[in-house]
């Protein structure tokens, strides 16, 4: 049964209550808070392993939150928000959250995506370290280092350079990507796959503009060149 220590952050007493009841039964630990700088304060303080957190705060919004959490911790952060337009979804993915479910919702979704979300967080593995210029990817240390430099990624970017480095020189289809590195619900969430591959990029590649690892295939998907 799981154990991780989940923090709920929402501003709505009758959600946080919502949440702790469902993520409790299924024996997760939670902890609470109603307002951003109090969500700093308990992510600080309380180290948990996942963050769930509502975008609509009366101090901080969410997406200012994560940006400022993602300054120092790479915790998984689980949006949650009644916004559901695609702009508030990249703008959200962009400041460095894990994935993003709008309100409503139901209990099976939010504990799947909770558990794809840890999932991510610690995944291991025991392929041979990639290299390819000046990127290195040590895959069984989970270790990305650019010209000698470490890289610091989400448990999201993480994921989505191994399944690329794991099939290094192959292409990959945007549905094979979603599925292998959000799960097969995933599979037409395609904004996320591009904001995530374009955050990726600007961690890894000299230009962005102008990748040299992560080759872009018009219409199908993504290759990791390895040549």
């Amino acid at each position: 049964m799981p154990d991780e220590r989940v923090l709920i952050v929402d501003d709505e007493p009758a959600i946080r209550k919502f949440l702790r009841v469902a993520l409790t039964a299924q024996a997760y630990a939670t902890f609470e808070a109603a307002s951003g700088q109090e969500a700093l304060e308990k992510a600080t303080a309380g180290k948990p392993d996942i963050i769930i957190l509502d975008i609509g705060l009366p101090d901080i919004n969410g997406i200012e939150v994560t940006r400022l959490l993602r300054q120092w911790t790479q915790i998984p952060i689980l949006i949650l928000s009644v916004r559901g337009a695609e702009s508030d979804k990249i703008a959200a993915l962009d400041a460095g959250a894990d994935d993003y479910l709008t309100k409503p919702f139901s209990v099976g979704e939010l504990l799947a995506r909770l558990r794809a979300c840890l999932r991510r967080a610690v995944q291991t593995t025991s392929e041979p370290v990639f290299v390819r210029g000046d990127l290195k990817a040590d895959l069984a240390r989970r270790l990305i280092t650019v010209s000698g430099n470490e890289v610091q990624l989400t448990p999201t970017e993480y994921e989505l350079l191994r399944v690329l480095v794991t099939h290094a020189g192959k292409v990959l289809t945007h549905h094979f990507i979603l599925r292998e590195v959000w799960g097969a619900e995933y599979g037409e969430e395609f904004h996320m796959l591009h904001v995530n591959i374009s955050n990726l990029r600007r961690k890894i590649e000299h230009d962005s503009a102008r990748p040299e690892f992560i080759i872009t295939e018009p219409g199908v998907g993504y290759r990791l060149k390895n040549d």
